[in-house]
């Protein structure tokens, strides 16, 4: 049974390599370019895995997970970002909220996006 991710990411190249990544996996992976776009796609569908920028236009990506997390606090979130650091405080502020996540640095290459799916997911 196809396993349902979502990746949001304001940079469209980003969203692209995860699309390529798991397009012989099985699974379906919805695309959202921003923080508002992704949790109007988490109202409307249960994903099972998310992948979520930090810094975004709009709303970055702890308030993205904020707002993730309100309606949805099963799914696994891996957030993909090279600027952890700067988001240090907000990130921590976050986790003692209760929100769970993962932080993976970027670049993340296609083998790896592959491989920490289906390790999520399963094969």
């Amino acid at each position: 049974m196809a396993k349902h991710v979502l990746v949001i990411d304001d940079e469209e190249a980003i969203r692209k390599s995860f699309v390529l990544a798991l397009e012989d996996t099985g699974h379906q992976v919805d695309t959202a370019g921003d923080g508002r776009a992704g949790i109007a796609k988490v109202e409307q569908r249960r994903y099972d895995l998310i992948f979520l920028d930090l810094k975004m236009p709009g709303l970055n990506g702890v308030e993205t997970l904020r707002a993730i997390r309100k309606i949805e606090n099963k799914a696994p979130v891996y957030i993909v970002t090279a600027f952890h650091s700067e988001y240090f405080d907000q990130l921590k502020e976050a986790e003692a909220e209760g929100c769970e996540f993962q932080l993976v640095k970027k670049p993340i290459g296609i083998d790896q996006i592959g491989y920490l799916v289906e390790s999520v997911l399963g094969g």
